[in-house]
């Protein structure tokens, strides 16, 4: 069990300054082998190596399309479309509101949360410098929309964070709807009264919003398509997933679909986008599939059977164990989907016995498993973070502390209420 606390907290550590995880995800797995007693050259081309590939063959299709499917949404001007829309019905007054609910749309439709941040951020700008808002809140805002309830609590989300259960549970990307509701009510209502009142205090405080060189530089559409048609290929991909049950592939394949036919009269640049969202998505992939990779060998080493009776004895309420368990393993890989990856890897299949056994409907843990892997994932080291950081312009000592409360406290909060109406047999 040493070996996987110290190489838990190494690959976080390591993370944090700015190293990859695809090269110190297998040496942090070798350091809980050498400590497990396996031989290290098996532990890496065996163990580690079958975690990676078998999450990749499960999810690439996913990612893929995924990340094709968010960079035609940029590249059609679609995604900025949506984001205009929202954030002019509500005005400057409420810049706030309707910058997380364009992030949360776009999120909600399908769109990668690495595409939402450029789709938003050139709004964001407008909308914070209109009113005088601080920039060291931009990242917080941006992350409320969509790194919280869109992603993994409302009912339907097409993220992966919420279809990764299905496999283990035996549910629909719609499971436990009430629960992801009550979640999406705590989390949105919290993240906008905590923002808005960090934006009266720094305003009061002298704080006020300043232009710098890379806004000059951020690129805007000029002439993006009408709202209704910009939101169609988001429509499509919620609709055929949730209503008529298509799988997601289907569903993704669907709104890229639309969207091409949609901006058939931009052929030219339609090809380099593809390959461009197609590229993307293989450096996710990977990224993912090495946390996952290190996952794998921490259930061979002799000591996890010790940490997973610890975690699954948390308390005799079995939802408490499985939000421990996806929180510390999102933590400490900064990775809301290997972090849950790694979770359903190991104990999925033993928290859908007890739903069978206890008579627990195994929508509710689809649920909590999925709200609880958007809780610690986002600590520093996090790929989304520190991407919104680079484009915003701020550093983790600017806005970081914003980023935690909205992406860390308030998500975790939000699970006191889900916990309680599950354990009552609500889902």
């Amino acid at each position: 069990m040493v070996g996987i606390f110290i190489g838990l907290v190494l690959l976080m550590v390591l993370a944090y300054f700015g190293w990859s995880i695809i090269w110190i995800a297998p040496i942090c797995a070798g350091v809980v082998a050498l400590f497990g007693g396996l031989d290290l050259l098996d532990a890496y081309t065996d163990t580690y190596m079958q975690g990676f590939v078998d999450f990749t063959k499960e999810w690439f299709p996913v990612f893929m399309l995924g990340a094709i499917f968010g960079k035609l949404m940029e590249f059609s001007g679609m995604a900025h479309s949506v984001a205009r829309w929202f954030t002019k019905l509500l005005g400057k007054n409420q810049a706030i509101i309707g910058i997380v609910l364009a992030a949360a749309v776009l999120a909600y439709g399908g769109v990668s949360v690495f595409v939402v941040v450029f789709a938003v951020y050139p709004i964001g700008v407008s909308m914070f410098k209109e009113a005088n808002i601080p920039r060291r809140l931009m990242p917080a805002v941006i992350i409320a929309g969509m790194m919280t309830f869109a992603m993994t609590a409302l009912p339907g989300t097409p993220q992966i964070q919420n279809l990764i259960p299905v496999e283990y549970f035996q549910t629909t990307a719609a499971a436990a709807p009430i629960l992801g509701f009550v979640a999406t009510i705590f989390m949105a209502g919290g993240s906008i009264i905590y923002l808005k009142w960090r934006q009266k205090r720094l305003q009061a405080n002298g704080e006020y919003f300043i232009d710098t060189e890379k806004d000059k530089e951020q690129k805007t559409v000029d002439h993006p398509p009408n709202f209704i048609l910009s939101i169609l290929p988001l429509t499509a991909v919620v609709v055929t997933l949730n209503v008529f049950k298509w799988d997601i592939v289907i569903a993704l394949l669907t709104g890229i679909l639309i969207i091409m036919v949609v901006s058939m009269k931009n052929y030219k640049e339609l090809i380099p986008s593809l390959n461009k969202g197609a590229g993307d998505s293989v450096m996710a992939m990977i990224n993912t599939s090495a946390a996952v990779g290190f996952g794998t060998v921490v259930q061979a080493v002799p000591g996890f059977q010790r940490l997973t009776d610890i975690i699954m004895g948390v308390d005799t309420n079995p939802f408490v164990s499985l939000t421990v368990s996806t929180n510390v393993l999102a933590g400490s890989t900064g990775s809301a989907s290997g972090g849950l990856g790694i979770t359903m890897e190991a104990l999925g299949k033993e928290y859908y016995e007890i739903a069978m056994s206890r008579g627990i409907d195994p929508e509710a843990f689809h649920r909590i498993a999925s709200i609880s892997s958007g809780g610690l994932d986002a600590l520093p080291h996090n790929g989304a973070i520190l991407t919104i950081l680079i484009v915003t312009g701020m550093t983790h000592k600017e806005s970081y502390s914003d980023i935690a409360i909205v992406g860390i406290l308030i998500p975790l909060i939000s699970l006191i209420p889900v916990i309680i109406l599950a354990t009552f047999g609500v889902s």
